[in-house]
């Protein structure tokens, strides 16, 4: 069928649409040989119910079977992924769908054995290769197995990351040669040594982004699995429609927030644009978007709810190893970017309804009357939160023994209560979005239908955010629940509609879609489990080589010292390797190799550049590679869907999304965007990250007002440039206060112990090291921060890590105290040297005014540009 505008792509299908997410996320193969079929079902619903066997929190069997450790459960986790993806993923295109050909059948048992071994010899290898005395075999078994795991890699997620680890492989085994730079060359490690660290011990393949993959993303994806299984991905749409459908535009609208609740549930780009557009890309269509946009919505939305806590992907919980910190800290330093991301997009699709002048479907309702009413529910749903905290609280202090019965019993009724509501109602049917006559749902109709779909997201948060428990024991409570309610929504619908007859069928029925549901949790984990094992190899190979320690003087050379510069090179190195790695591979590189450069070279420039918001921006530009032409997948599923042209899609995608692209280096430059340094424990602390959402809100709707060339008429061109420059001001107007007056004061080098001494307790000091490079020789500096913490002089002094000796005018730097913070800053100096590494100044804050002064000179400006628009203006803004 083609498109309805006559512009390029073909339009598939659902039977195509299907089988494009079937060969992206779960396998294109279908055998028609029922064991077989039965066999790959089998094993993917093995998969999962040991997967939550072994996130079982309360270890009850652990007296009749030994509970397993990481190095036992890892190799388990990719046994099986390494099965499943030759068993569902063809070699080629042309390779047969309907059986498995012989050669698979040898390729899956070299797997299986290879990653078996590793779990059934866990001791054997401790005594062995992980104590680097590896066998003949152990070795040859070791380089099996990457191969296998290479060319599963390619099945699953195309050839890209297959070439970037065998690129690293051959790196790390020859060491020089003519494409390698001076800069990262090394002896080379040999064959025995490669195998050893990457297959037979315990980083490598077994490193941590498997175990992250094994520990924590699974259960995540089966939650959403068995969500979307239980008719929650529906509803999320019906009721996103249903309040913002009777909007001008309000097609597109509901697709970014129909989109931002499937993110809760889909882990994949694709299929998110695929499950949503399948119903909001036609209506696009049908109220003015053309083929392209109405596609470029859906994935600029669809990409943008990999960034959307509680439920991040992946890369999340790789950020809760690689940076230390808990995830809740993750979801809080993630949580500003991502709402005002989405609220921006709402914003792009209304500008384009204005400038279109496009039409509501069904009765016009108000805009801002929507936003009000959605901040009171906000606000309502935020105050019953609240009130749930302290009336636990007040029930642990009442009945300490018996809160957790009690709140489960409570759970339990809030339960079959909510099932009673939906009951009163139909079940919601999937609309066909290319009838005649499309009649939009409204709201209290809808939101009573699946109330009992929220209960299992508020317990996960409960658990994320108010008990603080890890998120693999939160997820598998949330899932445990999820499994309930699959099992129990249908005979207890049937039981309140006086359906007796079918209480027993429906129970059935509830049973099947459990089934289905681990099953589908499974499949779509093949990939996210061969690829965190592949990009293993990646990190081994930082770890084992200089390529992690140069790669700074590397981009620093290429960047002319300029962070800015080096940031847009990271960026686009993103982007580049994103076109062919899902995002969490793609994370696993890039934050691997430059994460560090970008703290480590905005320390050179004087800016302390926060880790997390290190990884934040190289995580953000691997989602943007979804949408990013040439290869960008997402936006191919869109046109697909759409029947627009692919490459069209992708680049009109990207245009909407530059908010997501400026938004990494917005919060580089003021780490407070991602509530960095604000404690939310405190009431000045929400206080303050409330000042900065609004703010943010605001500054991020004149940056889309200022991209699109609309704000309240069609803008000309200095008019755009006002509003990037007052977004700007109100994001980061710390920059033209730096301007204006220095952030510091300089102190003497040798007058640091005194000023250490008598700044306020928790006060900050900047110091500037300089000293010969222990690489290269050459004279590098660095700032590092430290705090003034302790009782006494001498107590601070100890807690700095930093050991001074003072000579005349000059205050030299010996070695730190190994262990602390300052060693680790500091490792890259050469502290034996001719040369001294000396303390070259010390900087401490000084009283200046606030930055929120230039937010005055904005808003002017702002008024100035709405008093020009307003004399153009023809239509209501909102």
């Amino acid at each position: 069928m083609s498109d309805q505008d006559g512009r390029g792509g073909r339009q598939f299908s659902d039977e195509e649409l299907q089988d494009l997410v079937a060969s992206t996320d779960s396998g294109a193969r279908n055998p028609r040989n029922r064991y077989i079929a039965l066999l790959i079902a089998g094993l993917a619903l093995v998969w999962s119910l040991f997967q939550l066997w072994i996130a079982q929190p309360q270890l009850w069997f652990a007296e009749y079977i030994p509970a397993m450790n990481s190095t036992q459960t890892r190799p388990l986790h990719l046994f099986f992924a390494i099965v499943l993806a030759f068993l569902a993923y063809p070699a080629f295109k042309s390779s047969p769908r309907d059986r498995v050909p012989w050669y698979d059948w040898i390729l899956l048992a070299g797997g299986a054995f290879c990653t078996f071994y590793v779990f059934w010899a866990s001791d054997t290898l401790a005594m062995t290769a992980r104590s680097g005395l590896p066998t003949e075999f152990q070795v040859i078994l070791g380089a099996v197995g990457i191969l296998l795991l290479l060319e599963a890699s390619r099945r699953a997620l195309g050839p890209a990351l297959t070439v970037v680890g065998s690129l690293f492989l051959l790196y790390a085994y020859l060491g020089t040669g003519w494409l390698i730079p001076d800069l990262i060359e090394h002896e080379g490690l040999s064959f025995t040594a490669l195998i050893n660290a990457q297959w037979l011990d315990t980083g490598g393949v077994f490193g941590i982004p498997l175990g992250v993959s094994t520990a924590f993303v699974f259960l995540f994806v089966l939650f959403g699995s068995l969500l979307d299984k239980a008719g929650a991905g529906n509803y999320f749409i019906k009721l996103a429609f249903a309040g913002l459908g009777h909007l001008r535009g309000g097609p597109a609208k509901a697709a970014v927030v129909g989109s931002a609740m499937t993110g809760l549930i889909s882990g994949s780009s694709i299929a998110n644009v695929v499950t949503t557009g399948t119903f909001t890309i036609p209506l696009m269509k049908r109220v003015g978007f053309t083929s392209e946009q109405a596609g470029s919505v859906e994935v600029a939305s669809s990409v943008n709810g990999q960034i959307m806590p509680p439920v991040m992907g992946a890369a999340a919980f790789l950020m809760v190893e690689f940076i230390g910190i808990s995830y809740v800290e993750v979801i809080k330093h993630a949580f500003i970017p991502a709402v005002i991301s989405y609220i921006a997009l709402i914003y792009i699709v209304h500008l384009e309804a204005l400038k279109k002048d496009m039409p509501a479907l069904g009765k016009a309702k108000s805009f801002s009357g929507m936003l009000l009413k959605f901040f009171i529910g906000f606000a309502v749903a935020g105050a019953g939160f609240t009130a749930l905290i302290y009336a636990v609280d007040f029930l642990r202090g009442a009945v300490p023994g018996g809160t957790g019965p009690i709140m489960m019993a409570v759970l339990a009724a809030v339960y079959v209560w909510l099932v009673a509501i939906a009951a009163r109602k139909p079940d919601l049917e999937i609309d066909d979005p290319n009838a005649e006559k499309v009649e939009l749902p409204e709201v209290k109709d809808i939101y009573a239908t699946g109330l009992h779909y929220v209960l299992p997201i508020v317990v996960l948060v409960w658990f994320l955010m108010v008990e603080r428990q890890s998120p693999a024991r939160s997820a598998f409570f949330a899932t445990a629940l999820m499994i309930g309610i699959i099992v129990t929504q249908r005979p207890l619908k049937a039981l309140f509609r006086g359906e007796g007859a079918r209480i027993a069928s429906e129970f059935k029925e509830g049973l099947i879609d459990l089934r289905d549901g681990l099953i589908a949790g499974a499949r779509n984990m093949i990939g996210i489990g061969v690829a965190t094992a592949a990009a293993g190899i990646i990190v081994a190979t930082v770890t084992r080589t200089p390529i992690g320690t140069e790669l700074a003087g590397l981009v620093e050379m290429l960047s002319g010292g300029s962070l800015f510069l080096m940031l847009c090179l990271v960026g686009l190195f993103s982007l580049i390797l994103g076109m062919g790695l899902p995002t969490t591979a793609n994370y696993i590189v890039v934050s691997s190799l430059m994460a560090g450069v970008v703290v480590s070279l905005g320390a050179q420039e004087g800016l302390i550049v926060p880790l997390i918001a290190a990884h934040l921006f190289v995580f953000y530009f691997g989602i943007m590679a979804d949408v990013t032409p040439p290869v960008g997948l997402a936006s191919f599923a869109a046109a697909a869907v759409s029947g627009g042209d692919p490459i069209k899609t992708g680049f009109t995608a990207f245009f909407y999304s530059l908010r997501t692209v400026a938004l990494p280096f917005l919060f580089i430059f003021n780490p407070t965007l991602i509530l960095y340094g604000v404690d939310l424990g405190t009431w000045a602390g929400v206080g303050q990250a409330v000042f900065v959402f609004i703010v943010a809100t605001f500054a991020m709707l004149l940056f889309a007002a200022a991209t699109q060339g609309y704000f309240l008429a069609k803008s000309r061109i200095y008019e755009s440039a006002a509003l990037l420059l007052v977004a700007f001001t109100l994001f980061v107007p710390n920059v033209w206060l730096n301007m204006v007056q220095d952030p510091f004061r300089a102190i003497e080098p040798t007058q640091f112990e005194t000023v250490l001494a008598e700044v306020p307790e928790g006060e900050q000091i900047r110091l500037l090291i300089a000293g010969p490079d222990f690489n290269t020789g050459e004279t590098a500096e660095t700032t590092l921060v430290v705090n003034a913490q302790g009782a006494s002089a001498m107590e601070r002094m100890t807690n700095t890590g930093l050991l001074l000796l003072p000579e005349g005018d000059v205050m030299r730097l010996d070695e730190p105290m190994f262990g602390t913070s300052a060693a680790e800053a500091l490792i890259d100096f050469d502290f034996y040297a001719d040369d001294p590494v000396q303390l070259a100044s010390v900087q401490v804050a000084q009283e200046r005014l606030p930055e929120q002064v230039f937010y005055l000179p904005a808003l002017l400006l702002l008024g100035l540009v709405v008093l020009l628009q307003r004399r153009r203006q023809t239509k209501p803004a909102f």
